[in-house]
């Protein structure tokens, strides 16, 4: 049986990172369960294109509307192994942290919190007030995962492609489900050169 996965998209910014998550589950053979809030479905046209949100719904295996509160990913008896939220607004972050299960992105987020399974936080937003970091340390508490998309600037990206390709591979690494896909740091021209040998 394939991984399980479930993906969901809520109204930030950063449409792009939750395509390229799909896109990477695609490829490996993921089972993956797609559920996308309705201010996502405007950020998915604005951000990438107005049949954006069309073409994903045609092509995920497993596909929810937002109040379909009765849909298997809203039970705790159906076994995935993680579920990914990218991008994360904090609206959506916040009714995970304080278990306001009122849609079935967070209904399926809660799920995952109670049923002690990997639950990602993609969190997009900046700068930060007290409110979001308040809501931020909840989510972590219960159980969640928060990883706001930050680049990962020591591998060089030439293109914003290859920084939504390296974070959308850092958070499905997160699930512990597949081979490692993200790319490592290897310790920088002191590590090449052996200049800085390990001494522990």
């Amino acid at each position: 049986m394939n991984p399980c996965v479930v993906l969901g998209v809520s109204g930030a910014s950063g449409a792009a990172i939750g395509l390229k998550i799909f896109d990477l589950l695609e490829k490996l053979g993921a089972e993956t369960h797609v559920v996308v809030t309705r201010a996502a479905e405007r950020t998915l046209a604005e951000e990438i294109s107005p049949d954006a949100l069309p073409r994903l719904r045609a092509r995920a295996p497993h596909w929810y509307a937002i109040g379909e509160i009765g849909a298997t990913i809203a039970s705790g008896s159906f076994p995935t192994c993680g579920m990914i939220v990218a991008p994360c607004s904090m609206r959506t972050l916040a009714a995970v942290a304080y278990c306001q299960a009122d849609t079935l992105l967070t209904r399926a987020a809660d799920v995952h919190l109670k049923e002690r399974r990997p639950l990602v936080l993609m969190a997009r937003e900046t700068p930060l007030h007290l409110g979001h970091l308040r809501a931020m340390t909840a989510a972590t508490e219960a159980g969640a995962i928060v990883m706001p998309p930050t680049p990962a600037f020591y591998l060089k990206p030439e293109n914003v492609e290859t920084i939504i390709d390296q974070i959308a591979r850092r958070a499905i690494d997160l699930l512990h489900a597949f081979p490692p896909l993200a790319k490592p740091w290897g310790g920088g021209h002191e590590a090449e050169t052996g200049m800085w040998a390990r001494t522990d």
